[in-house]
């Protein structure tokens, strides 16, 4: 270990504080931090939660501080509930909470259910909640990034992550944001395999928005392989696809797979067989809950396993958990940033005209250079008429739900909800968005009056103060 520590010592020491630091895939980013040490040396490591998640803070950090200490390693690993002093000179910021908590999700899941809707927290009304409850925090944290950390990047992993990033994009001044997701590399690493190549040899075109985009075309050593790739994904059985642990694997007929000409991420899974998914998630509703419950569950091994004083890598078990290749997706980019790397990597970030069909200003998932500046978006061009339809109708999605979120209209919230294929009622988007908004109501102050009654009134010159 003495070499990491001899050919580090000439960089500039980065310093990260992590939002949401309880959470249990933080084990996930110590090791990519570990890893990455040489070229990209994390001297403090910040673990920033709230009092409700203290007691996950203190079992996590501890499993993280024994991480680097066994890696011999002189990153300083510090938890703290004030953050403030973690954003305090901070060079990147990654943010991986949960407003409410696991609870909350469960509501989520399980109301939508309740009203015949697909309960998923990034798609429907569930994940329209959870952006919802997202983002006026997410705006908290840069208003004092702004005043003690301005030159730092946000790097935000928290769900929905397409809708934050379009709400940030939007409704603040703020430009040094990129949001991930594991979907992207997951899929470069089952191209790949499905290829029978080394996953460094493979490059994706992305075309579309979080959990809502499409490969478009795949560069195998600089040549587009695109059309063989297609007809490999067509003949592969459909356990080989390497969907997410979350969604259930639903085969596409390859008629479908060839009218489009690209392939789908897992999560259009919902759009393009809704009514097989919502049957499967009744099914498991009823046999062992919601997926949230599920995770719970997981989430509380994994918990008592982090407690051993004897474990000191990350547990193999957190797989389980959904987040493969987090730490490659979080701690890969950062490296590119700090030394100005120019490689690709796969990201949400400001269109700037990549995609033509798309608002110039608003929130796309593609592939991007990473340089010293940031992410630099690569030309996608025009949608072809095949995917623009769907990604047209979630880019409208996000950006109501965004509007909706920092203005505190219900008017607009419902008409968001209807405006997503998962829901084709508005008698029952009224319904669901009642019983969800007075389920979540303290974590929703932008629909009620301080008194607690119900809010009506737009509050655009309120919340767009940092615009």
């Amino acid at each position: 270990m003495a070499k990491k520590n001899e050919s580090a010592q000439g960089s500039r020491p980065i310093k990260i504080a992590t939002i949401g630091g309880g959470s249990s895939y933080t084990p996930e980013l110590v090791e990519g931090f570990i890893k990455r040490y040489d070229s990209c040396p994390v001297r403090e490591l910040w673990l920033v939660d709230v009092p409700e998640g203290e007691e996950k803070l203190k079992i996590v950090g501890g499993l993280a501080q024994r991480m680097v200490e066994a890696a011999g390693l002189p990153m300083e690993v510090r938890l703290t509930l004030d953050r403030r002093e973690a954003l305090a000179g901070a060079d990147f910021v990654t943010t991986q909470f949960r407003v409410g908590q696991l609870d909350a999700r469960i509501k989520d899941e399980r109301i939508a259910l309740k009203h015949g809707l697909i309960g998923q927290e990034t798609n429907g009304a569930a994940g329209m909640f959870k952006a919802l409850r997202t983002i006026p925090v997410i705006f908290d944290i840069i208003r004092d990034m702004e005043e003690l950390c301005p030159d730092a990047w946000l790097v935000n992993f928290t769900n929905p992550v397409g809708i934050v990033t379009e709400a940030v994009l939007r409704y603040t001044s703020w430009r040094r944001i990129i949001g991930l997701c594991n979907c992207p590399i997951s899929m470069r690493f089952g191209i790949a395999r499905w290829m029978d190549v080394d996953p460094g040899r493979v490059r994706m075109e992305l075309s579309g928005l979080n959990h809502h985009f499409f490969v478009t075309d795949v560069y195998i050593d600089g040549r587009s392989r695109f059309e063989e790739v297609l007809e490999r994904y067509c003949e592969l059985p459909v356990e080989e696809l390497g969907t997410m642990k979350n969604i259930m694997a639903i085969p596409w007929s390859k008629r479908l797979i060839r009218g489009l000409r690209a392939i789908p991420v897992s999560y259009l899974n919902y759009y393009f067989s809704t009514r097989e998914e919502l049957e499967q998630l009744e099914k498991d509703y009823q046999a062992h809950g919601v997926r949230a419950e599920v995770v719970k569950q997981v989430e509380a091994e994994l918990f008592e396993l982090y407690k051993d004083a004897e474990l000191h890598v990350k547990p193999r078990q957190l797989e389980e958990r959904g987040g493969a290749h987090y730490s490659d997706a979080a701690c890969s980019v950062i490296d590119s940033i700090v030394n100005d790397r120019g490689d690709i990597q796969y990201v949400d970030v400001q269109n700037r005209g990549a995609v033509t069909s798309l608002p110039y200003e608003s929130a796309v998932e593609c592939a991007c250079v990473i340089t010293g500046d940031g992410p630099k978006p690569i030309a996608v061009g025009e949608l072809s008429p095949a995917i623009n339809g769907t990604i047209q109708m979630i880019k409208s999605f996000e950006r109501m739900v965004a509007e909706a979120a920092v203005t505190g209209s219900k008017d607009v919230a419902v008409a968001a909800l209807v405006a997503n294929k998962l829901c084709d009622s508005d008698a029952v988007a009224n319904e669901v968005f009642d019983e969800l908004c007075e389920a979540h109501r303290d974590y929703l102050p932008q629909f009620y009056n301080e008194d607690g009654s119900p809010r009506e009134a737009l509050r655009r010159s309120q919340a767009c103060a940092l615009v």
